[in-house]
C-alpha cells in the first residue's frame, strides 16, 4: 500500500512551503488509494511553540486534507522507542557516546574556519575506551550519541522520483548526533525510525533535504532496513526568482483564509507550484487533482509563487460557484457581516458582486451600500461632462419611468437576475432616448444615487438587487439633495 506522511515541526504557524508539502503528499496518496499520515515531529523542545499543533491541524482541516490515522502521533511521546534503537546501534558499535562540550565544539569550528577546512566534528570521542566512558559518566557528564559514518560506501546513491539519480559523497559527512543529551532524538534519527515503523512508502519533501538524505540512507543501512522512495520537490521562489518571503506572500496559510481566499483555490494554486498535468489547464476541481496527480510530472526548476495567479484562480473559483454555495463560503468567512441582514437581499447583492470578486472580502467590504443608507456629496451625482440641470432632469425622468413601468412590478424581487437586470437597463436606455440626454446624464447619477460610490456595479444591477421601491426611494433622496 502507498503510504505517505506530513510531518511538520510545531515551531510556528504552517506557511506556504509546509502546506505545499502536505498537498503533494495528500494528492499522491489519494491518487493511489493509499494512506496519508499526520505525524507531529516535536523533538526540538527549544523551538517548540505551544498552540502550534492546533494551527497545523486547523490548517489541514480548512484545506480538506484529512489524515487517515485516528490516533495522534507525537514523537515526544515515543522517546523509549528511539532510545531502544540508539542502544542497538551502540551495542553493535555503529554509534558512540560523545562528551565534547559546546565550548570545545565552538573552538573546533572556529579553528576549522581559520584554516579554511570544511566544518565538522573531528570524531574525537570515537576513540574513547569503555573505561574512559565510565569515568566521564561517573563525573556526571551527560553525553550525546553520535552515529559512526562508515568508511564504505564512499558515496550514497539513490533514484529520486523527481531528480533522477542523485549521488553524494559520504567521506565529507561528519559523525552526526542521533540522540541529544536531554534524551530526545534528533530529527534525522526519529525521522527514519518512524518512517520505517509506520511503513512509509514514499517520502515527499522539499529539495533542501537532499543534502541530509545520505544520513538517512546510512541509518537505514545500519539497521538493515529498506529505505522508502524519495521525491524532493523544487524550491518555491518569488516572481523576482529570489527566496520566498513575506513580501511575496509567504505568510501563515490561515492568513489566506482570513483574507477571503477559498480553500479549493489555495489547494489548486499550491498544487501547480512545481506540478502540471502536461496541458495548459490551470483550474482543477479537487477530484481532478487527485485523479491526475503524478510525481513524475513534478519539475526540478524552482516554482514561482505569483500572488496574481492565486488571485486569478480564486476569482475564477468564486465565479464558478452557485450563489447558494458561495453564500455558505461567505457565512463561514464572516458570519457577523450577514447577521441582521435580509437574507434575500444578501443573496441578490452577492449575485451582483460575484463577477467582480477576487476574494470573499471583496463582498463583505464593498457591498454595504446594498444594506445601509448611502451618504455622498451631491456634487458626485453630476457626471464630468454633464450639468446640474441635465442630471436633475435625468434623475426625475428615471423616477417617473420607474413609477409608471408596467414591465417591472412594485416588487421586482421575484424577477430572475438576467431578466430583471435587462428590464431595468431598458428603462434607463429609453429615458436617454426619450429625453435626448447622454448616458452620462442618466447612468452615472442613478448609480451614485443608489450606491453613493464613485465606483460600483451598474445602476441596473443595483436596482434589480434593491428592488423597485427601494431604488425609487434612493433616487428621490438624490433629487432632493441636488435641489437643496
Amino acid at each position: 500500500m502507498i503510504k505517505t506522511r506530513f510531518a511538520p515541526s510545531p515551531t510556528g504557524k504552517p506557511h506556504v512551503g509546509n502546506i505545499r508539502t502536505a498537498i503533494f503528499n495528500y494528492l499522491h496518496t489519494k491518487s493511489k488509494d493509499g494512506k496519508f499520515i499526520l505525524r507531529i515531529e516535536d523533538t526540538d523542545r527549544e523551538r517548540f511553540i505551544p498552540g502550534a499543533v492546533s494551527y497545523i491541524e486547523e490548517s489541514l482541516r480548512w484545506l480538506g486534507l484529512a489524515w487517515d490515522n485516528e490516533e495522534k502521533i507525537h514523537q515526544s511521546k515515543r522517546l523509549k522507542i528511539y532510545q531502544k534503537y540508539a542502544d542497538r546501534l551502540l551495542e553493535e558499535g555503529k554509534a558512540y557516546k560523545c562528551f565534547c562540550s559546546k565550548e570545545r565544539l565552538t573552538n573546533l569550528r572556529q579553528e576549522q574556519e581559520k584554516q579554511k577546512l570544511p566544518p565538522g566534528y573531528d570524531a574525537c570521542c570515537r576513540k574513547l575506551t569503555v573505561g574512559d566512558i565510565q569515568k566521564l559518566e561517573k563525573e556526571g557528564k551527560i553525553p550525546v550519541v553520535r552515529f559512526k559514518v562508515p568508511e564504505n560506501p564512499k558515496e550514497v546513491v539513490w533514484d529520486d522520483t523527481i531528480h533522477g539519480k542523485v549521488s553524494i559523497r559520504t567521506d565529507i559527512q561528519e559523525d552526526f548526533i542521533i540522540m541529544k543529551s536531554d534524551g530526545y532524538p534528533t530529527y534525522h534519527f526519529a525521522n527514519i525510525i518512524d518512517d520505517h515503523l509506520m511503513e512509509i512508502s514514499t517520502v515527499i519533501r522539499g529539495e533542501e533535504w537532499i543534502p541530509s538524505t545520505p544520513k538517512h540512507i546510512l541509518l537505514y543501512m545500519s539497521f538493515g532496513w529498506q529505505p522508502p522512495k524519495f521525491a524532493h520537490m523544487p524550491l518555491i521562489v518569488g516572481p523576482d526568482r529570489k527566496k520566498l518571503s513575506k513580501r511575496h506572500g509567504d505568510t501563515a496559510i490561515m492568513d489566506y483564509k482570513e483574507n477571503g481566499y477559498l480553500a479549493d483555490a489555495i489547494v489548486n494554486f499550491l498544487a501547480l507550484l512545481g506540478w502540471n498535468d502536461g496541458t495548459t489547464q490551470e483550474l482543477f476541481a479537487r477530484e481532478e487533482l487527485i485523479k491526475k496527480f503524478d510525481l513524475k510530472r513534478v519539475g526540478k526548476s524552482p516554482a514561482v509563487f505569483d500572488i496574481e495567479r492565486l488571485n486569478w484562480i480564486n476569482g475564477e473559483k468564486i465565479r464558478a460557484m452557485s450563489i447558494e454555495d458561495l453564500m455558505k463560503e461567505v457565512e463561514n468567512f464572516n458570519a457577523e457581516f450577514l447577521k441582521g441582514k435580509d437574507a434575500k437581499l444578501a443573496e441578490r447583492a452577492l449575485t451582483v458582486m460575484q463577477t467582480r470578486m477576487v476574494t470573499l472580502k471583496d463582498f463583505t467590504e464593498n457591498s454595504n451600500f446594498f444594506f445601509e443608507g448611502v451618504k455622498y456629496d451631491p456634487k458626485l451625482l453630476i457626471f464630468g461632462k454633464s450639468t446640474r440641470e441635465n442630471t436633475l432632469k435625468g434623475l426625475k425622468s428615471v423616477l417617473k419611468a420607474l413609477s409608471s413601468s408596467s414591465v417591472i412590478p412594485d416588487s421586482s424581487l421575484v424577477i430572475p437576475a438576467e431578466a430583471g437586470i435587462q428590464s431595468y437597463n431598458k428603462i434607463l436606455v429609453s429615458v436617454v432616448e426619450a429625453e435626448n440626454l447622454s448616458n452620462g446624464d442618466i447612468f452615472w447619477p442613478v448609480r451614485v444615487a443608489l450606491s453613493g460610490q464613485e465606483r460600483s456595479p451598474s445602476p441596473n444591477e443595483i436596482m434589480w438587487a434593491l428592488g423597485k421601491a427601494a431604488s425609487e426611494k434612493r433616487i428621490e433622496a438624490a433629487i432632493k439633495s441636488l435641489e437643496g
